[in-house]
């Protein structure tokens, strides 16, 4: 789903598109985490962190806030603990978490 904004450069609209997928993924990853008991604690967790991030992220980029570089940066970093996390897993959701994170946080550091 690519947006299409007037007045967003390149580097936003690629941290807009990347965020909307990172927090849907980490939406799909959390419910299922939450399925597997308390060994998957962690990973619900960072999940639901970068789920909330990468959503905040998407809408102050859109609405160019001063304040989208800081969250983009916090973004950046909860999707790298929370890819780490999720490597650990076998589990198809925590995999695709891991595949889809890295290039989240490089776009949301491109945009900040």
């Amino acid at each position: 789903m690519a947006v299409q904004q007037i007045g967003l450069s390149d580097e936003m609209e690629e941290c807009v598109d990347t965020c909307i997928e990172a927090a849907e993924v980490c939406e799909w990853c959390a419910d299922e985490c939450a399925g597997h008991g308390e060994g998957m604690a962690e990973c619900l967790r960072l999940c639901r962190d970068v789920a909330d991030l990468a959503s905040l992220c998407a809408r102050l980029c859109v609405r160019d806030s001063e304040f989208n570089s800081q969250v983009a940066e916090a973004c950046a970093e909860a999707c790298e603990a929370c890819a780490e996390e999720c490597e650990q897993h076998d589990h198809d959701h925590c995999q695709a978490c891991a595949e889809i994170l890295p290039r989240c946080a490089e776009s949301c550091r491109n945009m900040a």
